[in-house]
């Protein structure tokens, strides 16, 4: 690879009980540490989440309740990866949003020092964002061949719209053919969410908080313990779903999967 180091570099990637950075916990962490000298070596754990594993993160990993069983808190590697990743920059795949703060999270429980001044952090999914937009004209000119002229019209980008959809449907022959097919496959919502906005998703068939200080705590304990909470968002600017999940919560009403 061209690519010139002055310090180890960290290709790193983490499967974990979630995508809550606060709450949810790591279940696997593979870290490739190449060298300057252009050698490399790979390291693989698989870390007790000590919490359970909910079936929809095993869907997406394939990592269970079972086969953590019997492996170490993250606690107990919590040292020696902090020496290991010491002298390195990082990499990885949308790591900016999702890995770093789930393991600064993680070093943060395990009371061990973990910093990231002065590391240089190299995120793949950005720089794929930044060679392919995902604009409109940048889908036109990739499909379609052509510059897509008075952008922000509403006439040229309705047009351009359906040559795009016609683009795909010619480049990508596993597309599905019918409106059903393509919503379905357009569908980018998180199947965990309760509400539109995923203020409240599902885990362990319980809706839990997605949000602010409260995130991770069953709706029901919320109700409970914490009944100002759900009034402040019945009396705040939240769509009407959320408030409507808020209000009958606070009569004992609570949504089921």
């Amino acid at each position: 690879m061209d690519i010139q180091l002055a310090r180890p570099l960290a290709v790193f990637d983490i499967e974990s009980t979630g995508v809550n950075a606060e709450h949810d916990r790591i279940v696997e962490i593979a870290v490739l540490k190449i060298l300057p000298d252009g050698t490399s070596r790979s390291n693989v754990r698989r870390v007790n989440p000590e919490m359970p594993i909910p079936p929809s993160a095993t869907a997406v990993h394939g990592i269970s309740d079972a086969d953590v069983a019997g492996c170490p808190p993250f606690s107990e590697i919590a040292p020696k990866l902090a020496d290991y990743l010491a002298d390195c920059d990082l990499a990885g795949y949308n790591l900016v949003n999702f890995d770093v703060p789930m393991l600064e999270n993680e070093f943060r429980r395990a009371g061990v020092p973990f910093s990231m001044a002065g590391r240089k952090i190299i995120d793949v999914y950005n720089i794929f964002c930044k060679l392919y937009p995902r604009t409109l004209g940048a889908a036109y000119e990739f499909f379609c061949g052509k510059k897509l002229e008075d952008a922000h019209s509403a006439d040229a980008d309705t047009l351009a719209t359906w040559e795009v959809l016609a683009g795909q449907l010619a480049r990508h022959p596993e597309l599905p053919r019918d409106p059903a097919g393509l919503a379905e496959f357009s569908d980018n919502s998180d199947p965990d969410a309760v509400d539109r906005q995923r203020r409240f998703k599902w885990r362990d068939g319980e809706a839990v908080v997605n949000f602010g200080k409260n995130a991770g705590r069953t709706l029901r304990d919320i109700a409970e313990h914490d009944p100002g909470f759900l009034r402040w968002i019945v009396r705040s600017d939240f769509p009407e779903d959320v408030k409507t999940i808020a209000r009958n919560a606070l009569v004992g009403q609570f949504p089921t999967r």
